[in-house]
């Protein structure tokens, strides 16, 4: 186990010679972001669930924490981290997670990773060890800093703690499956935005709408009848799937695009396969089409 001293000692010895890093927890998203040329600094060795506290809703866990050890933690007490962060592995680490960014198909309904954050300690590239935000719900006046790392791929700074915000585990899931176009997924998308209907993820693929429902037994039933559609018996292993890019659509070599537009932007006349993920805002793309084409459309 490397402890915070340790790792601070090596940051400082870095900066004193301005060798850069390349920060490393389980490994499991070294294919995301641009590779590194830097010295290893392993941050995996800091582990463990330092505080949790189920009725505030709130777990504390140093960067080092294997995602898998953390979710089973929350789910022994009924509760999730409810933006749905992808392992892409065995050995995902909490630190990791922050530091990519990534939310899965939850994200436009509960929110994203950084909305549950509430405070981090970290180390800058100047080796000073910093603290920002908290344990509690309202901790920051002024710019929250600790948001701002999330997302940064360690560019500045080393992630050592983290503060999270959790939610009680929904009581009931339902995901109901609609053969239709992608233009006629998003327009059904959109009318179900201004509603109140339990949502909590929305995927077009290969023809089909697949929606998901999220809450107390009654009202996912009742959001149900509403949305119309066939139920799906093993939607579990889709949304897994899906959140982890395992579906046959993000197999092979084709280049693959992530594209953020609004949701309810009309499909882009662009030619390849199409897999459309929260509720139409998040597009992924298999095409052979140029780089300067799509940005184009885009």
């Amino acid at each position: 186990m490397n402890t915070e001293q340790d790792i601070l000692e090596q940051v400082r010895a870095a900066a004193s010679s301005a060798t850069p890093l390349d920060i490393e927890g389980g490994g499991s998203k070294l294919f995301y972001g641009r590779a590194g040329n830097g010295t290893r600094l392993a941050t995996g060795g800091h582990s463990g669930i330092t505080d949790y506290t189920p009725s505030e809703l709130v777990i504390s866990a140093r960067a080092g924490t294997p995602l898998a050890e953390l979710e089973t933690a929350l789910g022994q007490e009924g509760q999730v981290l409810a933006f749905e962060p992808p392992h892409f592995g065995t050995h995902a680490t909490l630190g990791g997670s922050i530091a990519c960014g990534l939310s899965g198909p939850r994200r436009p309904w509960s929110g994203a990773a950084r909305d549950f954050e509430l405070g981090i300690t970290c180390i800058n590239g100047k080796g000073e060890l910093l603290r920002f935000g908290g344990q509690v719900m309202k901790n920051v006046a002024g710019y929250d800093l600790s948001r701002t790392l999330t997302g940064s791929l360690g560019t500045l700074a080393v992630l050592l703690e983290i503060h999270l915000r959790v939610l009680p585990r929904p009581e009931h899931d339902l995901t109901l499956i609609r053969e239709c176009s992608a233009a006629e997924a998003i327009r059904h998308c959109s009318e179900w935005y201004g509603r109140p209907l339990p949502l909590s993820g929305a995927c077009h693929f290969e023809d089909h709408l697949y929606v998901r429902l999220s809450g107390s037994r009654q009202g996912v039933q009742a959001a149900a009848e509403t949305i119309g559609g066939d139920r799906d018996p093993q939607s579990a292993s889709f949304w897994e799937q899906l959140r982890e890019q395992q579906l046959a659509f993000f197999a092979g070599d084709r280049p693959l695009w992530r594209l953020s537009v609004p949701p309810a932007s009309t499909p882009l006349e662009l030619d390849g396969d199409w897999l459309l993920d929260w509720g139409g805002a998040q597009r992924w793309l298999r095409s052979e089409r140029p780089a300067t084409d799509i940005r184009d459309h885009t």
